[in-house]
């Protein structure tokens, strides 16, 4: 071990957790208290009414506590005051819309990649046509020289043998 444990002290491992626990829960209990308190003591003066709330409703009531949260948050900014006062329908059809023109951003970006990629693979497909057609030619003229030079060989072998029924001699080319 590079660090015995009697060098931590307070085993600072496990306090160290404790103590970021700790201060999390607090944060969250002030975070949501200070929510709750301020709603209170602003409605202290209207009546209490016991009524049943549909399911649909906590959907409602959750963005409405979350406007209501924080009543001065933005009172200077004029386009955050005007946010801020929208109802919970108006919230959501906002963020049905911006998701809705996200998602058309997405959709044409996609559609221009698409149309960029096939337009990339038809140029390819072109240049692996002519490479093809290049590739042939060159065979076939590789071919055609194979076969002249086999031509060739075959007249060069006749022409050492009639020089050589007439007499020729290897040594007659050095000796001149």
């Amino acid at each position: 071990m590079a660090y015995p444990s009697k060098h931590y002290g307070l085993r600072s491992n496990g306090a160290l957790r404790v103590v970021l626990v700790l201060l999390a829960i607090f944060f969250v209990g002030y975070i949501v208290g200070s929510g709750l308190f301020s709603k209170g003591s602003s409605n202290a003066a209207s009546c209490s009414c016991d009524c049943d709330c549909s399911q649909e409703l906590k959907l409602i009531w959750t963005v409405e506590f979350i406007n209501n949260s924080y009543p001065d948050c933005g009172k200077n900014n004029p386009e955050m005051g005007e946010e801020m006062q929208k109802n919970a329908v108006d919230l959501i059809s906002d963020e049905i819309e911006l998701q809705r023109r996200v998602a058309n951003e997405i959709l044409e970006q996609t559609r221009t990649l698409v149309t960029t990629a096939r337009s990339t693979s038809s140029q390819y497909q072109i240049e692996a046509q002519k490479c093809s057609a290049h590739t042939q030619t060159c065979e076939e003229g590789r071919e055609r020289a194979e076969a002249g030079l086999v031509e060739e060989r075959k007249l060069t072998a006749l022409w050492e043998q009639r020089a050589l029924e007439l007499g020729w001699r290897e040594y007659n080319l050095r000796g001149l």
